[in-house]
């Protein structure tokens, strides 16, 4: 990626649903950048929620994948299985 490409934070979660959706976006194009930026959310050495970033230039193709995501996974109570 660029240095000069305009990132923007879409979704900040825990690990597991930052890596779903991270994988749901790089199949259809769109790279990602994770981080933790808050130090303290660390707890016994794994970080609580992980904050995803994409290309600015990427939000229109990335809206409907990531709506799609939250929706499905604020409608159910057992992610596995859930059809990503």
């Amino acid at each position: 990626m660029k240095e000069n490409d305009n990132f923007i934070k879409v979704y900040s979660g825990t690990e597991s649903l930052v890596h779903i959706l991270q994988n749901k976006l790089e199949q259809n194009g769109i790279p990602v950048t994770i981080q933790n930026d808050s130090g303290d959310s660390f707890l016994r050495g794994t970080p609580v929620a992980l904050d995803l970033y994409i290309r600015q230039l990427d939000v229109k193709k990335a809206e409907p994948i990531i709506q799609g995501f939250i929706k499905k996974t604020n409608s159910s109570n057992n992610i596995i299985g859930l059809d990503y």
